[in-house]
């Protein structure tokens, strides 16, 4: 198999030759890979053995000038500062009234130019698994502009304001995902979307109130990539198992970056519970092994994982972070896809 069969076939719920790997890692981790190894980006790829490739659309609005303190700002008007993506420096919806919610300078799904995304893919020729559409963290962006006590009170006391919010904000997504997908959704194979809905001790909303505020409008991303035929993979962090079920059953296909270090997130009871209807994706502790271990512990923890993993296929083997930080040892990475190459073969 090639790795897009490879990927598919899990997705299909089939046992393929191997587990699937995932590699997502920091602009730094990268770079300094790329030095240790002497790699150039596509020649890392392939040495780690990531069976995934991405492609985007681009940014083609409007330049909107930055504060001084202000390092990047948003589609959505938040300025932030700070490492990577920073933090915002204010909420400038925090104080505003639903006629202001509607009247806000909401951005527009133009301003993003998807046509050089089939290029892209096809440049891969068949031979990875391509994700596309619009990350659409739009639980992100409404505590950017609300300020996240803000949001929840908001949610007892003005629960109209953040559905509007909210709406307008996935408006946007589900349009710039949908243009995505009229242009290239031939060539692309999962629709990848983020959201972090947890913490290291649990879920940030209750489940019924994941329910009355968030889950209408993930579902609506997860139909728009079942409309084109496109299974759904959301990236979440945290200790979300609560909220496991209630994705499902949205549709919800593959879940991203699962945290065993967090509450509820147990791997054993997660696949006992949860895997046969879900592949799973990462898993392998990004903090206490991959960062903090030396390499023979993380070839021990990676077999642990495929041990309760790989059984009835479902599983895509990667560290349990979103992205690999720069504090990794690239040792420690190379042992983890080496160990998944060796062990996690299907016989």
């Amino acid at each position: 198999m090639n790795s897009r069969q490879r990927v598919l076939s899990t997705f299909a719920h089939e046992q393929p030759d191997r587990v699937a790997m995932w590699c997502g890692a920091s602009d730094e981790f990268w770079t300094k890979a790329k030095s240790e190894l002497s790699l150039d980006d596509e020649e890392l790829r392939v040495r780690f053995g990531d069976d995934f490739r991405r492609v985007f659309s681009t940014y083609v609005g409007p330049d909107f000038p930055l504060s001084d303190d202000a390092t990047f700002r948003t589609v959505f008007g938040v300025e932030r500062t700070g490492l990577g993506y920073g933090q915002p420096t204010s909420h400038p919806l925090a104080d505003a009234t639903l006629d202001q919610v509607r009247r806000y300078a909401w951005p527009d799904p133009s301003w993003r130019d998807v046509s050089s995304i089939r290029t892209e893919a096809r440049a891969y020729d068949g031979q990875y698994a391509i994700l596309g559409g619009d990350w659409s963290p739009f639980f992100h962006d409404a505590i950017d502009l609300l300020g996240m006590e803000n949001f929840y009170i908001k949610m007892y006391e003005s629960p109209e304001l953040v559905d509007a919010v909210m709406q307008h904000m996935t408006d946007y997504y589900f349009e710039v995902s949908r243009r995505i997908f009229d242009a290239a959704g031939d060539d692309i194979d999962i629709f990848f979307i983020g959201n972090d809905f947890g913490s290291q001790i649990g879920p940030l909303l209750s489940p019924d109130m994941f329910e009355r505020f968030v889950l209408d409008h993930l579902k609506r991303l997860i139909d728009l990539g079942h409309d084109y035929s496109l299974p759904v993979m959301l990236h979440c962090c945290g200790g979300i198992e609560p909220l496991i079920g209630i994705m499902i059953d949205a549709g919800l296909d593959a879940l991203h970056a699962v945290q065993p270090s967090c509450r509820g997130m147990d791997l054993a009871e997660l696949k006992r519970k949860y895997g046969g209807r879900i592949v799973f994706n990462g898993g392998i502790d990004s903090h206490h092994v991959l960062i903090d271990g030396d390499v023979e512990t993380v070839r021990r923890n990676t077999r642990e994982v495929l041990d309760i993993m790989m059984p009835g296929g479902r599983y895509i083997a990667g560290a349990s972070h979103d992205t690999i930080l720069e504090e990794t040892p690239v040792e420690n990475v190379l042992a983890m896809f080496d160990t998944v190459r060796q062990y996690g073969v299907y016989r």
